[in-house]
């Protein structure tokens, strides 16, 4: 992945839903380098999907947790990438110390939780996790 590629990721982080031609212009390369791009990053595996973030998403999550992840070697921006692919991720820290990554998640219902803590659990690379559910918030910026 060059710089480029980096800089259309960041890009679509920002608006997922931006259109060539405005991709295009804010990288200044042409509708066919920025299609391309990502047809090729699709097809290696860099980008996994395009997810929608609701309002209420934002909101509120009825069930939370913290995730800390143990990672093997040097998989951590190839796990960081998949993650954000998975919707009820919320959020995505790094950190010293024995974990190597904090991931922050929302869902509906404890069954869905699971299957989240399942999915990542199932990442090549992941070697180790232990999860925390977040009862109540007593402070919120």
């Amino acid at each position: 992945m060059d710089e480029m590629d980096r800089r259309l990721i960041a890009a679509l982080r920002h608006d997922a839903r931006a259109s060539l031609s405005d991709l295009a212009a804010s990288l200044g390369v042409t509708r066919t380098t920025v299609r391309g791009r990502i047809e090729k990053l699709q097809a290696r595996g860099d980008i996994l999907g395009f997810s929608v973030v609701l309002r209420e998403d934002a909101l509120h999550d009825p069930v939370r947790g913290l995730m800390m992840i143990g990672i093997e070697g040097r998989g951590t921006e190839r796990i960081i990438r998949q993650l954000h692919g998975i919707s009820a991720v919320r959020h995505i820290h790094s950190t010293n110390g024995r974990w190597d990554v904090i991931v922050e998640i929302g869902t509906e219902t404890l069954e869905s939780f699971d299957r989240v803590l399942f999915d990542i659990r199932r990442l090549d690379g992941v070697v180790a996790s232990e999860t925390s559910l977040l009862l109540s918030t007593r402070k919120s910026s």
